[in-house]
Formats: C-alpha cells, sequence, structure tokens
C-alpha cells in the first residue's frame, strides 16, 4: 500500500464504515442522531449498522435513495436461534427497508462439531436475502483456532455469504489482525467476490490502517472498496472526523 497521509487514511475509512450501534439501551433518538452522524460534512459512511427493530425508522430517516446503507443484525449475538426463527427475522428486516444483512453463525454448535449446522443457517438465510447482500459473523474471538477460524470462512463462503465478518463486538476477543489475516486468504483461496468485514474494538485510524495495509497485500490494491471491505465500529468515526480536522489518530489500541 502506498505511504498515505493520515488524513488519506481517515477519509478511505469513513467511505468503509459501517456506523454501529447495537447497544442494549438503544432507543429511537439514538438511531435518529445514529443517521444524522453517518452523513458528515466529509462525506457520508458506507452504511450504519442497528438492530432491526429500528430498520423501518432508519428508512423513513434516510430515505429511499440514501447512499448510506442500512444493515442489520440477525441470530444477533448468540448464534443459537432455530433457522425458521432467523429467517423470519432476516424477510422482516428487508421488508422494513434493511440493505444488508449481518449473520450470525451457529458458532457454538461448530465448535462441538456441528459443520452442517453453519451450512444450513446461512444456505436458508441467503435464500431468504435474495440480491440483499448478506454479512456472516464468525464470532472468530470465540473460535480462536486457526484451523476453526479457516474452516468456518470456507463453509460460510461455500453457502452463500457476501462478506465473511470478524464479530459481535458483543464477546471479549472480538477482531484482530490474525483473524483477519486467515479469513482474507481463505477469500483470496476461493476465488470468489466475497467481502471482509473486521467488527468490534476498532477504534482508531492507526488501527484502520493496520487493516487496510494487511487486506492489500492478501487481496491487491485494487480489491479495498465499500463493496469488498467494510469496519464495523462505533468509535472510529470520532478518530476519523478528529483527523480530518486536522487532528493526530488516538494511539493503536492493544485490543483490535
Amino acid at each position: 500500500m502506498e505511504l498515505l497521509s493520515p488524513r488519506e487514511v481517515a477519509s478511505f475509512a469513513l467511505s468503509l464504515l459501517d456506523l454501529t450501534n447495537l447497544r442494549d439501551d438503544c432507543d429511537a433518538a439514538a438511531i435518529e442522531k445514529l443517521c444524522e452522524r453517518a452523513q458528515t460534512p466529509a462525506g457520508s459512511t458506507a452504511a450504519i449498522c442497528i438492530w432491526p427493530r429500528f430498520v423501518a425508522q432508519a428508512r423513513g430517516i434516510l430515505g429511499a435513495d440514501s447512499k448510506v446503507k442500512i444493515a442489520t443484525v440477525v441470530n444477533f449475538p448468540s448464534g443459537e436461534l432455530p433457522v425458521e426463527t432467523v429467517v423470519a427475522e432476516t424477510s422482516q428486516a428487508i421488508a422494513d427497508g434493511a440493505d444488508e444483512i449481518d449473520l450470525v453463525i451457529p458458532y457454538r454448535a461448530f465448535l462441538a462439531g456441528d459443520e452442517d449446522a453453519v451450512t444450513t443457517m446461512v444456505s436458508a438465510v441467503r435464500a431468504a436475502c435474495g440480491p440483499t447482500t448478506l454479512k456472516v459473523i464468525l464470532e472468530t474471538g470465540e473460535l480462536k483456532d486457526s484451523g476453526k477460524i479457516r474452516r468456518a470462512s470456507e463453509l460460510a463462503i461455500a453457502a452463500g455469504a457476501d462478506f465473511i465478518k470478524t464479530s459481535t463486538g458483543k464477546v471479549q476477543v472480538n477482531a484482530t489482525l490474525e483473524a483477519a489475516d486467515i479469513m482474507l486468504q481463505v477469500i483470496r483461496d476461493s476465488r470468489k467476490n466475497v467481502g471482509f468485514k473486521p467488527a468490534g474494538g476498532i477504534s482508531s485510524v492507526a488501527d484502520a490502517d493496520l487493516y487496510l495495509r494487511l487486506a492489500e497485500t492478501i487481496m491487491g490494491a485494487n480489491w479495498l472498496m465499500p463493496s469488498t471491505f467494510r469496519f464495523g465500529a462505533s468509535g472510529l468515526l470520532d478518530d476519523i472526523l478528529s483527523v480530518l480536522n486536522g487532528g493526530a489518530s488516538a494511539r493503536v489500541s492493544s485490543a483490535y
């Protein structure tokens, strides 16, 4: 990756950001504020990522032709809901105006040796999504083992994921460069047009730059764009705007 200035990295990261509010205390006022924050003087974020119950409200605020996509989460965060419940959740979210579905795999079942649980869930939600973008959350901080992260990535891609995503942001370990490296290699080796989304704990432009450089090293210079790379973060926008306004990026966090 050519050496970009912090401002250039910040501007690029803004265009790749899924600005997220999945707090347990999120309410209608917070969604209104999130939609406003996603449309900055420096440009818009790629998407907002919110609970399903707020999708219709966000669509009403942003309008049908907004550049800001609406992403929502299903089977979240536990990964343990029945397939039919998750399919219904997905269909309702799309009817309410969601552009993108972020699905948690049944990672505990997978850890217990049930690969079919992953394939069945992802395939069913893929079918329910139709042309809607499907991002599949592996919860890599719980999978831990590199072989399991690799296998979960392979299963998700084979079952129709448009993106594979590291984390819910709801467990102790979320996005890490180590998990990102494995997942990006699987995407490359699949030769499919699949994107990557690190999520959880990425809070500074300095953090974001590390992930961008890793992705470019593995996938090539022209791969990084909103259709193939997103950051899932709630705090990253503050640092992006600080850097764009001439400040220094916060220190790289100890936990990605």
